[in-house]
């Protein structure tokens, strides 16, 4: 069988969401791009920090994802906020869509990468974290480090 060959690098990718959500389960979407957006997110060009999902008609679509228009496009450059469609079975936009319904759940993007020089999307379903959850994360994220560093002081 042959392996996916993924970069190890995530061109863009969504920390905050990490910090504010419990994500419970994660799914892979392709991208519908034009020719300059690819162009611009393997510059590393594109920030999905304020980005969300929505569900219309039975299709997900990334809105509020920023692609910086390419530096050396003409005038065919893209809109840096349009719409992008993303593409899923049929079968997990109704999960995603019927899960995002419900009370303090919803769909976020967390990274972006390149499969076979293609664009994927990582998006997952989450749930909101109450402040007092962060504090415990950031808690146990210090305690880990502090093990990590012991170890390897030893």
């Amino acid at each position: 069988m042959a392996k996916k060959q993924t970069t190890d690098k995530p061109l863009a990718q969504n920390r905050k969401a990490r910090h504010d959500y419990t994500i419970i389960e994660t799914y892979e979407a392709g991208l519908v791009l034009t020719g300059t957006e690819i162009k611009s997110i393997r510059a590393g060009k594109m920030n999905i920090q304020d980005g969300f999902i929505s569900f219309n008609q039975g299709e997900a679509w990334l809105k509020n994802a920023h692609i910086s228009p390419y530096d050396h496009g003409n005038l065919f450059n893209h809109d840096p906020l349009r719409e992008r469609k993303l593409l899923l079975h049929a079968k997990e936009i109704r999960e995603l869509s019927k899960a995002s319904q419900q009370q303090g759940m919803t769909v976020v993007p967390l990274k972006v990468y390149l499969v076979r020089g293609r664009a994927k999307l990582l998006i997952g379903l989450a749930k909101g974290k109450h402040h007092y959850d962060k504090r415990q994360s950031l808690k146990e994220q210090q305690a880990k480090r502090d093990i990590e560093r012991a170890l390897k002081n030893r």
